[in-house]
């Protein structure tokens, strides 16, 4: 099985974690898509969607989905998004993307979140996949100075402009062995709109897609 089949399969197994006539909270990224093309098919029995991204919004609209308005709900009952990397303790790296702001926002509201991966984004330490950390653009050399502080190498991802106008700097190099009071850290840099450890908003439950069927961990 591709790791492509074991993302769908993950994704497609999300559906049985959605509520009938709920609004569903939906992340972004390549297993997402699985989903979305998963939740177009019960759209008929959900209320819509809450979309963290441009990208995923285009992609619920275009298969029927509506999409809401997050200031306009109180909160809702599941949010589904992927992750970069994955720790046991459900502790996430997430932000490949470039949509690590508004997934983080998404997650806060809702009332559970699903995360949906393939095997291969487990680890058992977060920073192998490089960080990604949102900032405003005025103060891009003073956040990357501070981060390099920290350990690692922060390098501006090139040509990415995120759906809030601000940058994206990836932090290579980290090994991230306290990710709640890393996530703290970097969130109270000044410039620093958010970065990419889920941490304090861990996974509720995580569906893993192996070659043998999905895994489920609460």
């Amino acid at each position: 099985m591709t790791q492509d089949e074991m993302k769908k399969q993950a994704a497609w197994a999300a559906l049985e974690f959605i509520p009938h006539n709920t609004i569903v909270g939906v992340g972004t990224g390549s297993t997402v898509n699985h989903f979305i093309d998963a939740l177009a098919s019960i759209k008929q029995h959900i209320k819509g969607a809450v979309s963290s991204s441009v990208q995923s919004t285009a992609k619920l609209e275009a298969l029927g989905i509506p999409v809401f308005d997050l200031n306009n709900i109180d909160s809702f009952s599941v949010y589904i998004d992927g992750a970069d990397e994955i720790n046991p303790l459900k502790h996430m790296v997430k932000g490949g993307g470039a949509a690590l702001t508004r997934e983080k926002i998404v997650a806060a509201v809702a009332e559970r979140f699903i995360c949906i991966v393939d095997s291969s984004k487990q680890v058992a330490t977060l920073g192998q996949f490089p960080l990604p950390v949102e900032v405003v653009p005025m103060a891009l050399a003073y956040v990357q100075r501070q981060l390099n502080k920290l350990g690692g190498k922060a390098i501006l991802r090139k040509n990415v402009i995120t759906d809030n106008g601000n940058v994206i700097l990836d932090v290579h190099g980290l090994q991230i062995t306290d990710p709640l009071a890393l996530e703290f850290t970097i969130n109270n840099i000044v410039g620093v709109v958010s970065n990419g450890i889920f941490a304090h908003r861990a996974a509720n439950t995580v569906l893993i897609g192996t070659a043998t069927g999905t895994t489920i961990i609460n």
